[in-house]
């Protein structure tokens, strides 16, 4: 896989289509899995992991699975190849800065990857666009089947699944769907939503999953407990709540229409107008500005010629990783923000006559 080529795409879970795409960024399965044979990771010698990743490595490339897989070692990567990685949702931000051997497997269309050595020896992933939570299901499931024909995985009869950390044992699933509820950030009604969300045991995290920041709105909402749960019932609970916060965005976009229009087109238009004219701009900057023409777009509130795929892919392409590749250079901080500038001036340019 050339990984420089990564750029020119927004992979998976920017593509934006799939149903209900203005909301409903990217839905995405993930199974833990352990070698029986083996200690978890965090208890593994370098040289148990090796053998862990050489094992795992040989099957994957070998699996007879609907998209070929490629392994991509990450020693061998660079700190900058690894983050393009973490900002594609393709590895962990733990996987990245992680030592010893390890490595993740990617399909080419990046709809499934497969991180080794992570705080599991297997973390199987497969995401698609928009609200797709049974494609998703079907992609892991069928991936999951291949490999456990091939290698024995740490199970337990009474238990499930075992895990390195106990909230995944069981089925080791985490069933996620990424959102953008600007509008609901807006209208200050965020919290409620999250209070509600953690009454019934469902997780909500930013961008790069726990610990991270709901950087431009984009919230992640993931079951908590596996024990004792079916997959069946997980993907139900996910289901069943995401049409009701859909639902509450855009009772929360028509409020805004109707009680706030003009603050809201003025919003709208002042942040596409700093990203057509700003001289330097933060990656945290970018995304919240970006938030705001991504909601104008889906409400009709601008009129100059810009398509929800090219926010997307403007949203993926100015995060720092992708902007150094694109560049073609390593660039501190303050060289990225100039550059982010100067790429966004660009881009926008291109984008259409209305937005020179």
């Amino acid at each position: 896989m050339n990984l420089d080529s990564l750029t020119q795409s927004n992979g998976e879970w920017l593509r934006g289509s799939g149903p209900e795409a203005d909301i409903v960024i990217s839905s995405r399965i993930r199974l833990a899995r352990n070698l029986s044979s083996f200690p978890f990771s965090s208890r593994a010698s370098t040289h148990q992991k090796a053998e862990i990743e050489q094992m795992l490595k040989d099957r994957l490339v070998k699996l007879e699975a609907e998209s070929r897989l490629d392994y991509l070692p990450l020693p061998a990567l660079t700190a900058l190849d690894r983050q393009l990685l973490v900002e594609r949702q393709l590895i962990s931000r733990e996987l990245a800065n992680a030592d010893g051997p390890r490595g993740v497997a990617v399909a080419n269309q990046e709809t499934v990857s497969v991180m080794v050595n992570e705080e599991d020896h297997l973390r199987l992933q497969a995401m698609r666009s928009g609200f797709a939570l049974d494609e998703a299901w079907t992609d892991i499931d069928r991936l999951d089947d291949l490999l456990e024909e091939r290698i024995n995985y740490a199970f337990s009869e009474e238990f499930g699944y075992l895990t390195a950390c106990p909230t995944n044992v069981g089925t080791g699933m985490r069933s996620s769907v990424m959102l953008h509820l600007p509008a609901l950030v807006l209208t200050k009604q965020i919290e409620k939503v999250f209070r509600a969300l953690q009454k019934i045991n469902l997780a909500v995290r930013g961008l790069y999953g726990e610990g991270s920041r709901a950087s431009g709105d984009f919230y992640q909402i993931s079951n908590q407990v596996t024990l004792g749960k079916s997959e069946a019932t997980i993907l139900t609970e996910i289901r069943e709540v995401i049409p009701q916060i859909i639902s509450y965005e855009r009772q929360a976009r028509s409020t805004l229409t109707r009680e706030s229009r003009q603050a809201l087109h003025d919003r709208v238009n002042r942040a596409i107008g700093t990203l057509r004219s700003a001289t330097m701009m933060t990656s945290e900057e970018t995304m919240d500005l970006l938030s705001s023409v991504r909601l104008g777009v889906n409400m009709g509130l601008l009129e100059d010629t810009i398509s929800i795929p090219t926010v997307n892919e403007l949203f993926l392409q100015t995060q720092p990783a992708h902007l150094q590749k694109l560049m073609g250079a390593s660039l501190d901080g303050e060289e990225r923000n100039s550059a982010r500038a100067r790429y966004l001036r660009n881009r926008l340019r291109e984008a259409g006559p209305n937005l020179n």
